[in-house]
């Protein structure tokens, strides 16, 4: 569990408090002042209100897309203003003179947004100075961005060197279901891991084969396990050098005494669209010319049997093509199998996260994380820079 201080444990009031939001929301492609989910900024929403109400002066800078694409957060600034019911300004430069002057002559309760950190290219490469700058503007400093907790960039862990920092509410929410959830389940602990490479998640099954009791295996990834056990594939994505990988995986599973289970069947096509021929197959028995694109209906009741008898459900990863409506009928059953189920449920953020909120079912789900690659790394059991470099509980 999460032994870093929170803004629980520190007092607030009257000072200027830094926090890193992962505001990374996606954008309307034709009208980018439009925000298409808004997600993330309602997660950041219980940290923020606290240090409002506790009369902190709140500072919050996020990213917004990649480094180069100097995408503004005046969408984000707007939105927040409306969630808080006051005047959130976007300040553009937020290393000047004026930013600094700006922030010192805040009141208590004042909120201000900065500018995308990753409009400075010192953000990614962890400038000392930038940090040191940006820190200048606080006396403390609270990481709610779990979405970027992964990563160690200037405004997530190199900010932790000049000013006192802990976690906020949306990190501890996170580590609490993540962490709690694989190491400290209710069991029987099923895993479902899908997506399309095994390379992708060598990691994270590897750690699961150490905690769980049942691993359900769907995606693209699905086809380098076929293949490992001989059988013919056709043009099923296939990563010809996973193969022993995969091999090792089903072997340590045997060791472990984990059930690893394959699709019983598969759906086919012979084209990546809605307008291929479809039909279901055995895995290890598909066509040449065919692809397996979703888990079959006999993998869907089986899979819906598992969950339904489990104590707690981690998934990472979509189980089919599930942006092609007629290949997400697999995902969206165990969606919604995840959704009925009595057991503590943990989607992994990415696709997963996508797809759940896709199917309208987010809500249903214990835990949804909002950070795709941090998640994936927590459930490799992987340290994250952002939240290691936070203050240790006493």
């Amino acid at each position: 569990m999460l032994n870093k201080k929170t803004v629980r444990d520190i007092q607030v009031s009257g000072k200027r408090v830094l926090v890193r939001c992962d505001f990374n929301v996606p954008l309307d492609k034709e009208d980018p002042s439009k925000i298409t989910s808004d997600k993330r900024i309602v997660e950041s929403l219980k940290t923020i209100k606290y240090l409002v109400n506790a009369g902190a002066r709140v500072i919050l800078c996020s990213h917004l897309g990649k480094t180069g694409q100097n995408k503004t957060l005046a969408p984000v600034a707007k939105r927040l203003s409306e969630y808080l019911e006051k005047d959130v300004p976007l300040l553009k430069d937020i290393i000047s003179d004026e930013t600094k002057d700006f922030v010192m002559n805040m009141n208590d309760g004042d909120v201000c947004l900065l500018e995308n950190t990753r409009m400075y290219e010192e953000e990614e490469n962890n400038d000392p100075e930038f940090a040191r700058k940006l820190a200048s503007l606080a006396e403390v400093f609270v990481n709610d961005a779990f979405g970027s907790a992964h990563r160690a960039h200037a405004s997530t862990e190199g900010v932790t060197h000049y000013l006192p920092s802990v976690a906020g509410f949306l990190i501890e929410k996170e580590i609490s279901a993540l962490d709690g959830g694989i190491n400290n389940p209710q069991r029987p602990l099923v895993a479902i891991v899908g997506g399309s490479k095994v390379s992708s998640k060598i990691a994270v099954l590897t750690n699961l084969l150490d905690k769980v009791d049942t691993l359900l295996i769907g995606g693209g990834m699905t086809y380098t396990f076929v293949k490992a056990q001989g059988g013919n594939i056709g043009k099923s994505l296939l990563e010809e050098d996973k193969i022993d990988v995969a091999k090792e995986i089903l072997k340590k599973a045997e060791e472990k005494n984990v059930r690893l289970v394959l699709p019983l069947d598969t759906v086919v096509t012979d084209e990546m669209s809605e307008n291929g021929n479809v039909f279901v197959s055995a895995p290890n028995e598909i066509p040449d010319e065919y692809m397996g694109v979703d888990i079959g209906p006999k993998t869907v009741e089986l899979f819906k049997s598992i969950i339904a008898d489990a104590g707690t459900v981690v998934w990472n990863g979509p189980v089919g093509v599930f942006e092609i409506d007629k290949f997400a009928v697999g995902t969206n059953s165990i969606a919604n199998a995840l959704a009925q189920s009595n057991a503590v449920t943990i989607i992994g953020g990415g696709d997963s996260a996508a797809a759940v909120e896709k199917a309208g079912l987010s809500e249903k789900m214990s835990h949804v994380s909002t950070g795709g690659g941090a998640s994936l790394e927590l459930m490799e059991g992987k340290k994250l820079p952002g939240i290691e470099a936070l203050e240790d509980k006493e």
